[in-house]
């Protein structure tokens, strides 16, 4: 699903209104979308629409009207003076026929729900003065916060908190979602978000043409891999996970699993010396091969079936790590570059970027958390210090050359062409040691599977998320790869896919 940024969002209703529908009647469809939302939250006793002056107290007029209407007890406390309302949003103040509360936190009562119809997506600025001290209130109150549109304070394109914001149980968008809803820490202040259908046409995306979307099925079902009953093992293609020292080696093999639950036909750990008997005694169905130099390695990879690589989970940080990223990439293998492999490039990304940028057409996919993502993208970070996670991703992608999965709560992939998708699914459970290097081995399963690397990078980190929530507290990095049968099954259904 499509995600929109305030200003796109603003050229679809734009192109809504320039089509033959009012801006009037599209916010009378807020209104009473969220005036629906709100008898649901509160069967009973009083609600308190907390109104700002622009469109977004608009739809919170028309709410308190539509609720009103229908018996309820309601309450309009106005941020402004309601002679200074202009345009649609005074029509709406026009539809409310009870009294305007001044904007007074002693105005909220003790009311069974909230409106915040303070402010809209596009907040760019700190809310201070009255809106600060009632933003207090409202989250003080102990009643459940209804907000429309997004969380009043929440910045729309970014997700940041504005200086304070509304703490919602729910919010209600229109049309589409932004970014915003799904970014840290919005995300938290959305509650549940529920999006409402107001009369925009769907045809109103084609000359937006947004390039930023929900990490969910619907985005790369038509390429999600299976296998076919002529297959074979290698058709569904042959990952290569490289191995650390002695007592280095639980990350590859946690990759290497992975990479085979995800669907890979076969995974080898590429191991060093001292390193193959406890690799080869650990593992089964992954194969072991020595590979203690790059050169070794580049030897193991001429064989052309062995076509993805995943390189860096405690594979050590240095000039091997290194030769072994350039011996992949010169190869022309698609390959995940994880942890130790960009940390080794720190002192030099140009050279990373460079090798990635030399192949025709580089699937490679970088993992970063925002430790490594810092020691990477050094002089990125330095030139936009408040770009929002999902700019920094898209200018990571077109600095690197590389699709760019900058990890999180909120994990953000974005492609050199400006592709981008935000993640959502990720429980908490995800945060405990060795959950990279499983998201890692997945991203390369799909990778081996012939999955161009936006598509595989997305896949991953959805089945990552929906592994870990699946197996639910109490999980560690070992259990991951063991729920993704579970996992692939839930998919299959839900895709239609025969098995």
């Amino acid at each position: 699903m499509e995600i929109l940024t305030v200003s796109e969002m603003t050229a679809a209703d734009q192109a809504a209104i320039a089509g033959g529908t009012s801006g009037f009647t599209l916010m009378r469809s807020a209104g009473q979308a969220v005036a629906e939302v709100a008898e649901a939250m509160a069967e009973r006793g009083r609600i308190v629409v907390v109104a700002g002056r622009g469109n977004n107290g608009g739809d919170g007029f028309i709410a308190a009207a539509e609720l009103a209407a229908r018996g309820r007890e309601v309450s309009v406390i106005l941020l402004c003076d309601r002679a200074t309302l202009k345009g649609d949003a005074a029509l709406a103040a026009a539809e409310w026929k009870g009294e305007v509360l001044p904007c007074d936190p002693a105005a909220l009562g003790r009311p069974n729900l909230i409106i915040d119809a303070l402010f809209g997506a596009g907040m760019n600025r700190p809310v201070k003065g009255d809106p600060f001290v009632m933003i207090e209130a409202m989250n003080a109150s102990g009643a459940p916060i209804l907000a429309v549109d997004l969380p009043s304070g929440i910045n729309g394109d970014t997700g940041e908190v504005m200086g304070i914001a509304v703490e919602a149980s729910t919010t209600v968008t229109f049309f589409r979602r932004k970014p915003g809803h799904l970014l840290l820490p919005g995300r938290i202040h959305c509650g549940e978000v529920e999006v409402a259908d107001i009369g925009i046409d769907a045809d109103v995306l084609d000359a937006i043409a947004p390039k930023t979307f929900e990490n969910v099925p619907d985005l790369w079902a038509d390429i999600f891999p299976s296998p076919q009953a002529d297959g074979h093992k290698y058709a569904r293609g042959h990952a290569v996970v490289v191995s650390g020292d002695l007592i280095s080696t639980g990350a590859a093999r946690l990759s290497a699993r992975a990479a085979l639950r995800a669907g890979a036909g076969l995974v080898t750990v590429a191991s060093r010396r001292d390193a193959l008997g406890v690799n080869a005694a650990a593992l089964t169905a992954v194969m072991v091969r020595e590979a203690e130099t790059a050169q070794q390695f580049a030897d193991l990879l001429t064989d052309k079936r062995l076509n993805a690589c995943v390189i860096g989970p405690a594979s050590g940080v240095g000039e091997r790590t290194r030769a072994m990223v350039l011996a992949a990439l010169s190869a022309g293998r698609s390959a995940v570059l994880d942890a130790d492999a960009l940390t080794s490039f720190a002192d030099d990304p140009q050279a990373l970027f460079a090798a990635i940028k030399t192949r025709d057409d580089p699937q490679v996919i970088l993992t970063p958390h925002d430790g490594e993502f810092a020691r990477l993208f050094s002089t990125l970070v330095s030139a936009h210090p408040h770009a929002s996670k999902l700019e920094r991703a898209r200018l990571a992608a077109s600095q690197s050359g590389a699709v760019v999965l900058l990890k999180g709560a909120d994990t953000v992939i974005a492609a050199p062409d400006g592709r981008a998708a935000i993640t959502a699914n990720a429980p908490p459970w995800l945060a405990t040691a060795g959950s990279g290097d499983v998201l890692a081995g997945i991203t390369g399963g799909m990778l081996a599977q012939r999955v161009p690397a936006f598509e595989a990078a997305c896949i991953g980190t959805w089945m990552h998320g929906e592994a870990g929530q699946e197996f639910g507290p109490g999980l560690i990095a070992e259990d991951l790869p063991e729920v993704l049968p579970m996992v692939l099954r839930n998919l299959y259904d839900e895709l239609g896919i025969a098995y």
